[in-house]
């Protein structure tokens, strides 16, 4: 470029910049799946706080399920700039927007909302961090049955938090373009609310790094104990919750017992979802030897995920049954074990894709079951190790979040 092109091309700048402001890239996010559960809470505000840092030019819309119980004023708080879509918008959005993006999720939940995205506008979408399980079709019941493959097969990218997830689409037949590993979208979560935090730690006599979390959960969520859900009973998931209680609580109550027998250290039981302060206290709390039972708190209240985050940031690590809460944590830099087991989705599997195999537990290998209270107790005496090998693993999924950003930039619109 000679020095009078350059000036003609610097002098254009402005006015380039000024088109673009009139004329945005737009996205739409489909995500927030249900606000029982501050795991599922989680996707949005992580892969909201991604699209900020990495395509800040980007207008993006939230097309959501639910922002009930306080959700929806905390994800404002935090994203202003990102407006809510429902109703006429949506349609409207469908029209004004040039790529939609099916966020982080169990499955690809809003599956029919995918094609009928494709089919109204023609128009491209990504899938950001999902697990899948083969399952086949949609369950609309004002679309014909589309297939899952078709659906993810017509995607420019599927990212898939979990290797498995991956490798099974594949051997089913999945031919989009772009397929690889992409973690869950939660971890990038930034929500804090350190007053709540600190005024319960207070309340509870419990100090920052003196204390790890700990979260138990049944085999199968009782959705059916939440008025909310109005969900019947389901007889063979809760006999199978009551069969394996016992089993499933064993490997934290020793290694509860673990902790406070061989160091300083407190425990908090805590929730991930609303029907697991009950279970705290049935699996965990009321089981404990009286001589430890002193220096371990119950939490008894639901909360949201800017409150439980902040208190993570203060705790030592955590461990227990969940997912959600671990992810939020490495995501974070703390340290956190994941146990689970064959009712779970493979979801669990993404802490070997990102380094943690040693701190994932399979429940039903009576080997690794053994294993767990030693490892939480290692976790705990090791407070600087511990910590460095929990960043280690962020690094990597910052690493995934950072390429597959940049994926999903490639495919708007120039």
């Amino acid at each position: 470029m000679n020095r009078r092109q350059f000036i003609r091309s610097a002098a254009a700048l402005p006015f380039i910049s000024a088109i673009a402001a009139e004329n945005p890239k737009r996205l739409i996010l489909r995500s927030s799946w249900q606000t029982v559960n501050i795991g599922d809470i989680a996707h949005t505000p992580g892969v909201l706080a991604l699209l900020e840092k990495h395509l800040p030019d980007v207008e993006v819309r939230l097309w959501p399920s639910n922002l009930e119980n306080g959700v929806g004023e905390m994800l404002a708080a935090r994203f202003p700039k990102v407006k809510v879509i429902r109703g006429e918008d949506v349609k409207k959005s469908f029209e004004e927007c040039d790529f939609l993006l099916h966020g982080s999720g169990p499955s690809l939940v809003a599956q029919a909302d995918v094609v009928k995205w494709s089919q109204a506008t023609g128009k491209p979408y990504g899938v950001y961090g999902i697990t899948f399980s083969g399952q086949q079709s949609s369950k609309s019941k004002t679309q014909p049955q589309v297939k899952t493959i078709d659906v993810l097969s017509g995607a420019k990218f599927v990212y898939f938090r979990d290797s498995v997830s991956l490798e099974l689409a594949k051997k089913m037949g999945c031919s989009c373009p772009r397929m690889e590993f992409g973690p869950d979208g939660a971890f990038a979560v930034d929500l804090k609310d350190d007053a709540k935090a600190e005024a319960f730690l207070k309340a509870n006599q419990l100090e920052a790094g003196k204390f790890l979390c700990c979260i138990p959960r049944l085999r199968n969520t009782p959705y059916w104990t939440l008025p909310e859900k109005k969900a019947a009973i389901d007889e063979k998931k809760d006999a199978r919750n009551k069969a394996m209680m016992d089993h499933d609580g064993k490997p934290l109550l020793d290694a509860i017992v673990s902790v406070i027998k061989n160091t300083d250290l407190k425990i908090l039981l805590c929730p991930e979802d609303k029907t697991q302060m009950k279970i705290g206290k049935e699996m965990l709390y009321d089981k404990l030897p009286g001589d430890v039972k002193p220096r371990v708190v119950w939490r008894e209240n639901y909360w949201l995920t800017d409150e439980a985050l902040s208190t993570y940031r203060r705790s030592a690590g955590l461990f227990g049954h969940e997912m959600h809460s671990p992810i939020m944590c490495i995501g974070n830099g703390i340290p956190a074990i994941v146990c689970r087991w064959a009712e779970q989705t493979s979801k669990g599997y993404m802490w070997r894709d990102i380094g943690l195999n040693d701190w994932l537990f399979d429940l039903d290998k009576e080997d690794e079951l053994q294993r767990v209270a030693a490892t939480v107790l290692a976790m705990a005496k090791d407070p600087a190790g511990s910590k460095a090998k929990a960043e280690k693993a962020r690094e990597v999924v910052m690493a995934k979040f950072a390429a597959s950003m940049a994926v999903v930039k490639s495919n708007l619109p120039a």
